[in-house]
């Protein structure tokens, strides 16, 4: 589709994102998941499987080594300081 050997695609795609498109994308994957536990931090394993991984141990060990902490404590900690709406800020 882009007109390309497969590794020619993967050397050039390497050279614009600084990650290879397997990486690339677990990133975008896991970055949606983040996004979804930050509406509903106590689902987990529903985040885990919208963004297609069918083991919740994988992707909490692929999450915490993207964001630095397991997703469960991420999604607390994305509530506690997650602004509330109307409140005026000091």
């Amino acid at each position: 589709m882009a007109g390309m050997s497969v590794s020619a695609f993967h050397r050039n795609f390497q050279a614009v994102t600084a990650l290879s498109p397997i990486r690339f994308q677990k990133q975008i994957r896991l970055q949606e998941a983040r996004l979804h536990l930050a509406n509903r931090p106590d689902d987990v394993t529903r985040a885990a499987r919208l963004v297609g991984y069918d083991s919740p141990s994988q992707f909490s060990r692929e999450y915490r080594r993207q964001f630095g902490v397991p997703p469960s404590r991420d999604a607390v900690r994305m509530r506690e300081t997650a602004p509330i709406a109307g409140r005026m800020l000091p």
